[in-house]
Parts: C-alpha cells; sequence; structure tokens
C-alpha cells in the first residue's frame, strides 16, 4: 500500500554576509519527512561539505613567494646594518636617523599615491601592476579575504621589487646616511601589505606589538582604514602609519587629481561609481 508523504526542505545558510565567489565551508540543509500514518517524525540531515576557505590556492605562499620574501629581508637587513655600522664608525647619528624618518614618511605616502592609483585606474591587463589593480578590486568586494593570506603570499610581489632594488644600491653605496634612508624606505615598502592586513584583523586576534604600534600611531589604525571601504570611498588611502591621510584628503589633493586626468584625458575614477561591498 502506498503511504503518502510530506516532505519539507530548510536551508540552513552560516551567514549572508558572504560574497558569492567564496562558498562556505559547511552548508547545513535539513529536510523533515513525515508520513501520515504516523505522529513522530524522521529527520534526515544532509551535510554538504565544500572546501574551507583557507585552502584556496590563490592565498597559500608558495617556496617562490617564501624565497622572494627571504631575499627582500635579507637586502633590506644588510642596508639597516651598513647604516648601524657606519654611524658607529663616524659617531654620527642624527643624519641617519632624520634619513630614516623621512624614508618611514615617504613610503607612507608613496601608499597612499599607489594606493589610489590602482583603485581608481587600470586593469588587469596594466603592464607592471595590472595584477595589483585586480587584487585591488576584489578586496575591495570582499575586504576581509586579505586577512586569510598567508604571510609570503601577501609580501611576494613587493618582496621581489624590494630585492631587485635595494640589492644594487647594497653594493654600490656603504654611506650610512644613504642606507639609513634605503632601509626604513624599503622595510616599509616590503611590510606595507601586511601592515594592511593588520588594518583588517580583529584586535584580539592581532600580534600585541601590532596592536600597540596601531594605537601609537606608528602603523596605520583599524578605525582610520575602516573608512576607507565606507562611502565616499575616496579617501585614508595610506596605508603604513596613515600619517598623511588627513594632509592629503583634508586638502583634497586626490579629487584634484581626479579632476585633472578626467578633463585632460576624459578618464573617469572608479571612486565616482560606488564600489560593491560585501
Amino acid at each position: 500500500m502506498a503511504v503518502p508523504l510530506q516532505a519539507k526542505c530548510t536551508p540552513s545558510p552560516i551567514t549572508n554576509n558572504i560574497p558569492t565567489n567564496h562558498h562556505p565551508s559547511i552548508l547545513r540543509v535539513t529536510c523533515l519527512i513525515t508520513t501520515t500514518t504516523t505522529s513522530h517524525p524522521n529527520s534526515v540531515k544532509l551535510v554538504v561539505v565544500n572546501p574551507p576557505l583557507s585552502s584556496d590556492p590563490t592565498l597559500q605562499s608558495t617556496w617562490t613567494h617564501r624565497f622572494w620574501v627571504a631575499t627582500g629581508c635579507t637586502t633590506v637587513l644588510v642596508s639597516f646594518a651598513k647604516s648601524i655600522i657606519g654611524g658607529f664608525a663616524s659617531h654620527l647619528w642624527l643624519e641617519p636617523a632624520l634619513a630614516g624618518f623621512s624614508g618611514y614618511m615617504l613610503a607612507d605616502l608613496g601608499s597612499g599615491v599607489y594606493h589610489w592609483a590602482v583603485d581608481n585606474y587600470g586593469d588587469e591587463s596594466t603592464p607592471l601592476v595590472g595584477t595589483h589593480v585586480e587584487d585591488s578590486q576584489d578586496h575591495h568586494k570582499s575586504p576581509w579575504t586579505i586577512t586569510r593570506r598567508q604571510f609570503a603570499n601577501n609580501l611576494h610581489f613587493l618582496a621581489r621589487t624590494t630585492t631587485l632594488t635595494v640589492l644594487p644600491l647594497d653594493l654600490a653605496f656603504s654611506d650610512h646616511v644613504v642606507h639609513g634612508f634605503v632601509s626604513a624606505f624599503a622595510f616599509c615598502v616590503l611590510f606595507c601589505p601586511q601592515f594592511h592586513a593588520w588594518a583588517h584583523g580583529t584586535k584580539s586576534k592581532l600580534p600585541p606589538l601590532a596592536v600597540v604600534l596601531q594605537d601609537t600611531g606608528l602603523l596605520v589604525s583599524r578605525t582610520q582604514h575602516m573608512n576607507h571601504h565606507r562611502k565616499p570611498y575616496n579617501n585614508n588611502y595610506c596605508v603604513v602609519s596613515g600619517a598623511w591621510n588627513k594632509v592629503l584628503d583634508g586638502s583634497k589633493v586626490f579629487e584634484a587629481l581626479e579632476m585633472v586626468l578626467y578633463f585632460k584625458l576624459g578618464v573617469r575614477p572608479r571612486s565616482w561609481t560606488e564600489p560593491h561591498s560585501e
């Protein structure tokens, strides 16, 4: 004899905030099956398991990534050592210290200009920086993804640039003032992506030293950078210390540059069209 069945399936998403281009690691669907001849329902739980986000190969470090980070750090360390050794030999510390501070400040300014440029102009086919332009657009769609990138994966592009730039300077110069500037500037450029990732991190999960540096203003704070991902999406571009953000935003430097490029070249910045951020 056929038994009438009634089935009701209710999918339970983990969260509504997960971007559409990233699947949840676990999706639970509970199906309730009942018959008309019994008052005791039978529950069947179907669990569909997708690969977790951490296994995404685009977020993983490779040995090539690690190699470039290691060589980048080595060239910066050599430059810093030359600055320290030269300071001991000459007993002059103020000049390399001021040069180092200048490198630190210039790196913050440079991070803002570069960040503004890749956020607003170009595409994945742009020579040299096309990958960064594409990553920038993905980052604005899913800002939290940067916190899932492994260390060397996040740093390898700028580590390679640092290696190819600083190594010749290490070989060509011995002046401790020059290396005071070079080592500070290169260090900030190399680790800029990590400072950026920390600005998206949860305070309780960050290294204690990173929290202290953020709270003292030596690194860009989480609160300050959060404003970059809010309307009107055209400010707080600097991601080393963020010290230049008030100056650049207050004087509307980037807005002026955008107007010049628009009237001269007819190119609209992406910030004029509200980005889709999840």
